[in-house]
């Protein structure tokens, strides 16, 4: 029980912008709304600039428990924070965030250390265990194993110390078999008399290290046997087995030897798994209860659970049995089982045709399960151009542009991302991006020739159509969209008539749409025999662009005139 505790929170926000990312760190269990870091600040943002620039987290397909205040721009706790369920034993617990701003597209890296507070006391798996210890024939001095208790705090937090209820008989003892598991002892201070107590009932405590202090307890019952007074012993206390992790079903880790140097069925030896750490691994492994082979009998994973603490018990046939003890740890080793995987956290598209060279077009991030070489990642981007990879921290990557782009030569690309891990034979994983451009006006239409020439007959009516020209312009949407007109600006542009010199509006028009070219007026060969003017072809992007063609207007004579005397 907890009881009644004032707890003060003090967040220290710690951080440093150095290289593109900032670290913060916040205790678990802080509540939801504080306030982890000013990141907007931090970032070099403007008052209002995070909200503008939409400011945001990038997931990477984990709860990240935090969130950017569109307002402030600051990071915040938004769900709660348990540092056991984010990172376990490991140490320190950091969080590698993605952080987004557009306009321009940057994306910035935060380390989110996770503190570790007390708030799991010492667990025993067993809430009793029970002991056989035969009276006078076992001596002050012998020791008894006991499984420590599991506290899944960290640092002092997870420093465990074991008290036991007063008695005369027993203490407590710890010893480390190795740097990653400390044994636990039941030794005994005193000879027992079965006839003067039967049963001890004793109370094993662990404490943890925090401020304040928790507690755990076990309940040992130690039962006083009498006769058989020499137990099993192994030629090791422990051992040390090292297997990979796609070890078959069926393999033996290692064969166990204990002696016993009674006689008969005093004498005859029988194994038996005591416990397994993890509990849940209990499955995986067996003994041969007589010949001693521990065996591997489900599938192991290094990714889930890499070293596990077995504890052996070999008993003889007495009566009551006597029974030794030891330890076998076994590390499992990786292999190379995992093949890298590759998301797209970000793209930005489609990418304008005249983006600059170096313009990011999407965020990727990149991981490998594995460990040492088996989990390191390379990777590449195919085809070579016009895209290239740029790493911009451990496991991410940008895809920016490398060459210029030509929407008109080529309009969408298929990109592939390759990656591939350091493992012997190594695994891939590939990840495809479309990238389609978008069109800017740079093609000005052009006509198929610089100069057209139109016969046409006098007398004909107004509205004739005399001739049909056509620009091409390879832009899309409104950027290829083209209107004609009559050019007036260019030298030539008209005619010269009996009265004079006359525009070229006057004798002809051009259809804006189709850019057909009809009469406005009637024409007469005595009057005009020639007339040049020119057609302008103009698009609709922003700013439009244009081209123009010449026209030569030869008038045929057609008989029309009587001879005068």
């Amino acid at each position: 029980c907890w009881g009644p505790v004032l707890r003060v929170l003090v967040l220290q926000a710690a951080w440093a912008l150095v290289g593109g990312q900032v670290r913060y760190s916040v205790p678990e269990e802080a509540k939801a709304g504080t306030v982890v870091g000013r990141l907007a600040q931090d970032l070099g943002l403007e008052a209002g600039e995070a909200e503008a620039r939409r400011l945001r987290l990038v997931s990477q397909g984990r709860r990240a428990s935090v969130e950017v205040s569109g307002a402030s721009g600051a990071l915040v706790v938004s769900s709660r924070l348990d540092r056991e369920e984010l990172c376990g034993k490991s140490a320190p617990c950091a969080l590698r965030l993605e952080v987004l701003v557009e306009r321009p597209l940057r994306v910035f890296h935060v380390e989110l250390e996770v503190t570790d507070i007390n708030d799991n006391a010492p667990l025993f798996h067993a809430a009793r265990k029970n002991l056989s210890i035969a009276e006078f024939t076992t001596l002050p001095g012998s020791r008894f194993p006991l499984e420590s208790a599991s506290d899944t705090d960290i640092g002092a937090n997870a420093q465990l110390s074991y008290t036991l209820s007063p008695t005369e008989y027993f203490t407590v003892q710890e010893e480390n078999s190795n740097s990653r598991s400390k044994s636990l002892f039941l030794m005994l201070t005193k000879a027992l008399d079965r006839e003067t107590l039967p049963v001890h009932r004793l109370v094993l405590t662990a404490s943890d290290g925090g401020r304040p202090s928790l507690t755990g307890t076990m309940e040992l019952v130690i039962s006083v046997l009498d006769i058989n007074d020499n137990a099993p012993q192994f030629n090791q206390s422990v051992y040390n087995v090292h297997l990979l992790e796609d070890a078959l079903e069926g393999t033996v880790l290692v064969r166990l030897n204990a002696t016993d140097p009674d006689l008969g069925a005093y004498g005859d030896v029988i194994y038996e798994l005591d416990t397994v750490v993890p509990p849940s691994a209990s499955d995986i492994f067996s003994i041969d209860a007589k010949g001693g082979d521990i065996r591997l009998t489900g599938t192991l994973d290094f990714e889930t659970v890499a070293f596990y603490d077995l504890q052996i018990k070999a008993k003889d046939k007495g009566t009551p049995p006597l029974s030794g003890h030891c330890k076998v740890l076994v590390e499992v080793l990786d292999v190379n089982d995992n093949a890298p995987e590759v998301w797209v956290t970000s793209l930005s598209v489609p990418v304008p045709e005249d983006a600059a060279v170096g313009t990011v077009v999407a965020l990727l991030s990149v991981s490998d399960r594995d460990s040492g070489a088996n989990g390191r990642v390379r990777c590449a981007v195919w085809p070579a151009s016009p895209f290239g990879l740029v790493s911009t921290f451990a496991g991410s990557y940008s895809l920016v542009l490398r060459e210029a782009l030509d929407r008109e030569r080529v309009s969408e690309y298929e990109v592939e991302v390759r990656a591939e891990d350091g493992g012997s034979p190594s695994l891939r994983a590939r990840r495809g991006v479309r990238v389609p451009v978008s069109d800017v006006n740079d093609n000005a239409p052009a006509f198929a020739q610089a100069v057209y020439t139109v016969l046409a007959r006098e007398n004909n009516a107004a509205g004739a159509e005399l001739a049909r020209l056509w620009a091409r312009d390879p832009d899309e949407a409104d950027n290829g969209r083209v209107r004609y007109s009559v050019w007036e600006g260019g030298a030539g542009g008209g005619a010269s008539a009996g009265g004079g010199w006359r525009p070229a509006s006057s004798y002809v028009s051009v259809d804006a749409e189709s850019g057909r070219i009809r009469l406005t007026g009637t024409l007469d060969f005595e009057d005009v025999t020639v007339f040049n003017f020119r057609i302008e072809a103009r698009d609709k992007g922003t700013p439009p662009l244009s081209g123009h063609c010449s026209v030569e207007l030869e008038v045929l004579d057609v008989n029309d005139n009587a001879p005068e005397v």
